[in-house]
């Protein structure tokens, strides 16, 4: 098989599976002949959300991340589960925070990593919310939600407070757009 820009797949073989990603490992011949082992995550891709309680607050979550051995601050976000990315937004706004957004606004998509995955994902702007009252929470989102001035929360994505890199872009691009209406 060809791929863009010249490389030629010669063989694949999966890793590891799981439900969020695949490992593959492809046997590839490049343009100039070489041959290499390539190894990469498929993913299925991401929503993520910025929601703004009102023209000037916006709600992140406090989340452990067992990864980091960390506490992460981040905006609301999870994986698609075969759902359209608006849909995936609005599920994991829900569920992660009991809010639903009257307008859910696509801000961009973006690739996470690619050098080793294919994992797109997808920024939005919720705004216009109100309370369902009820959480649904996986038992792995261990989190508290913290809400602040948009300004402060880009403040800490420009520094670096907010470690989480898509979640620091979408504020940055959040606050952006609300000023440029």
């Amino acid at each position: 098989m060809t791929d863009p820009g010249g490389w030629r797949r010669h063989s694949s073989r999966y890793l590891f599976e799981s439900k969020w990603f695949r490992l593959r490992q492809d046997g590839v011949a490049l343009p100039n002949g070489d041959r290499i082992t390539y190894t990469m995550i498929e993913h299925p891709g991401f929503a993520l959300v910025v929601p703004m309680i009102d023209d000037r607050h916006v709600l992140l979550e406090r989340l452990y991340r067992y990864t980091l051995q960390a506490y992460s601050l981040e905006c609301p976000a999870g994986g698609l589960d075969g759902d359209a990315p608006v849909a995936a937004a609005s599920r994991e706004l829900r569920e992660e925070t009991s809010y639903v957004a009257g307008a859910m606004t696509p801000l961009a998509t973006f690739n996470g990593s690619t050098g080793i995955s294919d994992e797109v994902f997808h920024i939005f702007l919720a705004t216009d919310l109100g309370r369902t009252g009820e959480v649904q929470r996986e038992a792995t989102e261990q989190m508290e939600l913290v809400q602040m001035p948009l300004g402060d929360a880009v403040r800490l994505a420009e520094s670096g407070g907010v470690r989480d890199a898509s979640s620091a872009l979408a504020l940055i691009l959040a606050e952006r757009y609300l000023r440029s209406r």
